[in-house]
């Protein structure tokens, strides 16, 4: 007889194993305020002037987006072609 794998058996046995696994990522993986927790003063200096600058940079973008959404709006406005020159509409 050939050795013929049970699947089941199988399917039951990679089931247990991921299972294992995870359990083990999770009880060993720190928390990100426990991860900061144990960081020295100096690095969290520095995590904290990255999260400044970061909010920064959203808060910019935000501004952006928002200029090209009311320029838009006012471009839906206008009646005029988008490709439309401002003085070229006046002269004609």
């Amino acid at each position: 007889m050939s050795g013929r794998i049970p699947v089941g058996s199988a399917l039951l046995l990679t089931g247990l194993i991921t299972a294992l696994g995870y359990g083990v990522m999770a009880a060993t993986t720190p928390s990100e305020q426990q991860f900061y927790d144990s960081l020295s003063p100096d690095l969290k200096r520095k995590v904290d002037d990255a999260k400044r600058v970061k909010q920064g940079a959203q808060n910019e973008l935000a501004r952006e987006s928002q200029a090209r959404l009311d320029a838009i709006r006012a471009q839906a406005k206008n009646d005029a072609p988008v490709w439309a020159d401002v003085d070229v509409k006046g002269k004609n």
